[in-house]
């Protein structure tokens, strides 16, 4: 079990690309945005103009940036685009908000009895965390994996995405999820950081994952402060 840690850092290049990403999908990018020149632009993130390049060649890879020499680089918003934390469905009220968590501590134990199915195993693997958006407390994540799925998890090795922990650790791909979003009591395990006191009414949702071949095999619970945060899903262009 690890307590208070923050989750294994995503490299920076790939923090700032998701961060774009993000700010794109929620507007707060317009397309055909021109950004800021390269080294004013890295100057304002704290970066590396190296850095911000590696960021900006995965959005111009996604087709989300036009980099056009000797002009500048374009935004080009578009649908569908993969992202790390494409399956987040939580944004700051203002839009996007680098997504980052911190363990408040990881078990292996008896899946809980009011949870849905989900894999074969009658234990699993329990992951708290506070999770922030743009540096803010924005939700209590609990998550359940299978324990099938993995016999040892290290702490340490967990990225800031799950999800792609799973991918690169366990060999596990997520495809698909189910949410069901609702209202519900802050949890008594509450980290006196996230606004909301325990037993307050705040935004709840329920989670289902499903692997490659369609199985559950993860079940989560997130709490989040309608304060600062929404839940959202851009489905498409009207």
């Amino acid at each position: 079990m690890t307590r208070g840690r923050t989750s294994a850092a995503l490299p920076k290049h790939a923090q700032i690309s998701e961060m774009l990403i993000r700010d794109i999908a929620a507007g707060r990018l317009a397309d055909g945005a021109r950004l800021p020149p390269e080294r004013e632009m890295a100057e304002q993130l704290g970066i590396a103009v190296g850095t911000l390049r590696k960021a900006l060649e995965t959005l111009a890879a996604e087709g989300l940036l036009d980099r056009v020499q000797g002009s500048g680089n374009y935004v080009r918003a578009r649908d569908g685009v993969a992202s790390i934390y494409s399956m987040l469905r939580l944004e700051l009220k203002a839009g996007g908000g680098l997504p980052t968590a911190e363990f408040l501590g990881v078990d292996r134990l008896p899946k809980p009895a009011d949870a849905p199915a989900f894999g074969p195993s009658k234990m699993g693997w329990r992951f708290r965390r506070l999770r922030f958006l743009g540096g803010v407390p924005a939700a209590m994540e609990e998550i359940w994996l299978d324990g099938a799925q993995a016999a040892e998890v290290a702490a340490e090795d967990v990225s800031e995405s799950l999800y792609l922990f799973y991918r690169e650790r366990l060999g596990l791909v997520i495809l698909s999820a189910e949410d069901q979003v609702s209202i519900g009591p802050v949890p008594e395990w509450r980290d006196a950081r996230f606004p909301p006191e325990a037993g307050s009414i705040a935004g709840y949702v329920e989670r289902t994952a499903r692997n490659s071949a369609g199985a559950v095999v993860e079940f989560s619970r997130t709490w989040f402060d309608p304060g600062t945060v929404i839940y959202i899903n851009r489905i498409g262009k009207a």
